[in-house]
């Protein structure tokens, strides 16, 4: 009797261990589980410049959202999906950048706010944008003596 109780009490412990691995790997990897929890709105880049999918949206340095897809519209621009929390509201007139947190770290959308009274809606578009300064055609002007 004892022997079954101490298998089951290991037992009970082992699940409780995966289900505790399975909620960090959800929760470190920032994964949607039980859908999402915000609005989409898109922008278009003239050069998307290394972002991925799964890239942060700040705003005054606070992430706001996340980077859901990017793919090529029929204007050959970079058209990114990003995905808002429901609690922030984007005006009419705010400015999406791509940036990159240090010198060669990863690269995110910075999104200035406007001075609009208007909000954008959900499927809507965030009209002014600053595609990404690609670093190797500033090297190249530097050295061809173009700057």
């Amino acid at each position: 009797m004892k022997k079954i109780d101490l298998e089951a009490a290991v037992g009970f412990f082992l699940l409780i261990g995966i289900f505790s691995l399975g909620y960090i790997s959800v929760k470190m990897g920032k994964l949607e589980v039980l859908g999402t929890k915000g609005y989409t709105v898109y922008a278009e880049f003239e050069q998307a410049g290394g972002i991925k999918p799964g890239a942060n949206i700040q705003i005054a340095g606070v992430t706001v959202g996340r980077v859901t897809g990017i793919r090529l519209d029929k204007n050959y621009e970079a058209l990114v999906s990003i995905q808002i929390d429901n609690g922030v509201k984007l005006q009419e007139d705010a400015i999406a950048s791509i940036k990159t947190s240090g010198l060669i770290g990863e690269k995110f959308v910075q999104i200035s706010p406007g001075a609009s009274e208007k909000y954008i809606p959900a499927g809507g578009r965030i009209r002014e944008t600053e595609s990404a300064i690609d670093i190797e055609s500033v090297i190249s002007k530097y050295i061809f003596g173009k700057i």
